[in-house]
């Protein structure tokens, strides 16, 4: 599995006992959404001392900022700080099960040979299902996409779909409004033009050099006035990354709607604004820097106050030398050692997928 994230060093603070407590406190929170009790957690786990040891230790680590116990309980419930550190130093990943393998592989394979985003898409969706939590993925970035092809299709007399293949098998469309009314002939003389100036060059470089590559151009009359509305008009049209509205896919919220942190009507609304702001999902997974390794933000490690009840585990995938970005959300409350591997591997599954 590819390495893991780490944003500060916790734990160093912590004796061996309240290593040990703080750990069977995490598993019983995430095991049973209900506050770890003293007794509890001397009994499941074996720890050698009484209840009463245990308490205090759990005390002593509520001080350290590793715990905190809601008003209307004796237990204690693990704070961002605690999964943080059963994350960088406790957790024991677990593998992903043959049939949760086998379930992903279907997905892919049910998406096809077809565009990215549907393969994505299904990834996402299978993500969700298996980790029981919200699947979430971000488009490849297209900031130094090579162009591949375009094509024109007309839509009506003065308006035409230009479609953009990125190497890799990213496609991406805009709608041109024309001044003019273009006959079908001139449609194919100004896609042959384009190609010839535009193919295989990166996006950032076209923006640059749009109107110098397109100018002197053997063409008809029509076919002069097409290509004057994309020189004038470049720079947006192949700023493919700011007009993209596809680019982010979320799984079923589903899963996460039977979770005892959304039990509550304002708790639930919470987390259906949050699915709604896809403006704010698109950058706080698509910024991510990964740098090859398993990314997990926890809580307030989260850039949006938003996101601070949640925790993000995403992974990189990569296709034609671009890279997007899969993982899931959910409570900070997570089965860290399950979602990991899941995530991991569906990361992998998407990159060998897309570069068969």
């Amino acid at each position: 599995m590819a390495g893991l994230d780490k944003r500060d060093v916790v734990g160093t603070d912590l004796t061996d006992r309240e290593r040990q407590v703080l750990e069977a406190v995490v598993r019983t929170y995430v095991d049973t959404a209900e506050p770890a009790g003293s007794r509890t957690v001397s009994r499941v786990y074996h720890l050698g001392v009484s209840p009463a040891t245990v308490r205090n230790t759990m005390s002593d680590l509520e001080e350290k900022g590793y715990l905190f116990h809601p008003h209307t309980s004796a237990g204690r419930i693990p704070t961002d700080r605690a999964y943080r550190f059963f994350v960088d130093r406790l957790m024991a990943p677990l593998a992903p099960s043959p049939e949760e393998r086998a379930k992903l592989e279907q997905q892919l394979e049910e998406a096809g040979s077809s565009a990215v985003e549907r393969l994505v898409l299904h990834a996402t969706r299978a993500l969700s299902l298996i980790s029981n939590e919200l699947g979430i993925a971000v488009a490849p970035r297209l900031e130094e996409a090579i162009l591949e092809k375009l094509e024109l299709i007309q839509v009506s007399t003065n308006k035409v779909l230009l479609v953009a293949t990125i190497r890799g098998g990213v496609v991406r469309t805009v709608y041109v409004d024309l001044p003019i009314e273009v006959p079908p002939e001139t449609l194919v003389t100004v896609t042959v033009a384009l190609n010839e100036r535009l193919a295989g060059q990166s996006l950032p470089e076209i923006r640059r050099t749009f109107p110098q590559r397109l100018r002197d151009s053997d063409l008809s009359e029509a076919g002069v006035a097409m290509m004057n509305v994309f020189i004038q008009s470049g720079a947006e049209l192949f700023d493919l990354q700011k007009l993209d509205s596809s680019q982010l896919h979320l799984g079923p919220a589903s899963v996460l709607v039977g979770k005892p942190e959304f039990e509550t009507g304002e708790q639930l609304k919470s987390l259906i604004s949050l699915t709604e702001d896809r403006d704010l999902l698109t950058r706080a997974v698509g910024t991510r820097e990964h740098g090859g390794r398993l990314k997990i933000t926890i809580g307030e490690e989260n850039d949006s106050s938003m996101l601070s009840g949640f925790t993000l585990v995403t992974a990189e995938y990569s296709v034609g030398g671009l890279k997007g970005v899969i993982g899931v959300i959910g409570p900070t409350r997570m089965p860290y050692e399950k979602v990991v591997t899941i995530v991991d591997f569906t990361s992998s599954l998407v990159t060998r997928v897309l570069t068969s």
